[in-house]
């Protein structure tokens, strides 16, 4: 079993129609060679990469782009039409008046799986204590946040929001809520790890930069950013399998993980039983 956790579906065709928001998403996104694609696209490339379900992810970015690049109730309704294939996460701009509101919204009545932030986009400090608030609501439901963290691709993102250290004194404060900090922070891999060991409710995902070859860049950040046997000894329950579709793709990304020497069991919590831990639903 795979698990994809890691999805942008900005051009899912269930969700496509309106040429105005299709623009906005592409600009905002910063993708613009695609168009909208339907169930039979998609899922030949998950089946394809062995991808059993993938985690759909949306961004509000109301405050500081005037509108969400995917909403919830559209993430809420690719789920409702394919729930054995899809998990929903929710996302809410921090900075939005009502955001309490639309993450109650979110978790009490479309039932989303957990939050999608990203500092660098939304522009906010998250280890700000004005958004814990945010952070509490997600354990009151017993939601986890992931978190973009490290280089944005996405125009008008500040690195700076999504450093590594911007999460730590959050794990500290909340050792019982679940953050993935994704795309191993690239380019700040150690300081990603250096976290990763200190605090068991931090996990990440393979989501990374492939600037080289696939299997050159998940080699080095498994063998060479850290240690070559690290992620059998002491990481293999926090590392989640992540593509960043549709910057990137899901079989890429397994290939360069395929040439990485690891236990079986490894491979299977990274796969996929690391992810159930971290929506909460390990067998």
């Amino acid at each position: 079993m795979i698990i994809d956790m890691h999805i942008h579906p900005i051009y899912y065709d269930s969700i496509c129609g309106n040429a105005e928001e299709e623009k906005f998403r592409s600009e905002a996104f910063g993708v613009y060679k695609q168009s909208p694609y339907g169930y039979d696209e998609i899922f030949t490339e998950m089946d394809y990469a062995k991808v059993d379900k993938a985690a759909l992810l949306p961004l509000d970015v109301t405050t500081t782009e005037g509108g969400c690049i995917v909403t919830n109730d559209q993430i809420a309704k690719l789920v409702s039409e394919y729930p054995d294939r899809f998990y929903g996460f929710a996302s809410v701009d921090p900075n939005r008046e009502d955001a309490s509101e639309v993450l109650d919204y979110a978790f009490g009545t479309l039932k989303l799986e957990g939050l999608k932030l990203n500092p660098a986009k939304q522009h906010f400090n998250p280890d700000d204590p004005k958004y814990y608030p945010l952070y509490e609501k997600c354990i009151a439901y017993n939601r986890p946040i992931i978190f973009h963290a490290g280089l944005s691709w996405e125009p008008n993102a500040v690195t700076e929001y999504a450093h590594p250290f911007r999460f730590e004194r959050i794990a500290i404060a909340y050792p019982q809520l679940r953050l993935c900090l994704a795309h191993f922070a690239w380019p700040f891999v150690r300081e990603l790890v250096m976290l990763l060991i200190k605090y068991p409710n931090v996990y990440t995902d393979t989501s990374a930069l492939y600037m080289d070859s696939p299997e050159e860049s998940i080699g080095r950040i498994l063998t060479t950013d850290m240690g070559s046997l690290w992620v059998d000894r002491a990481l293999h329950r926090q590392i989640m399998f992540g593509s960043n579709g549709p910057r990137f793709r899901q079989f890429k990304l397994l290939r360069g993980l395929e040439k990485v020497p690891m236990r079986e069991r490894s491979r299977e919590e990274i796969y996929y039983r690391n992810a159930l831990r971290f929506m909460g639903k390990e067998e």
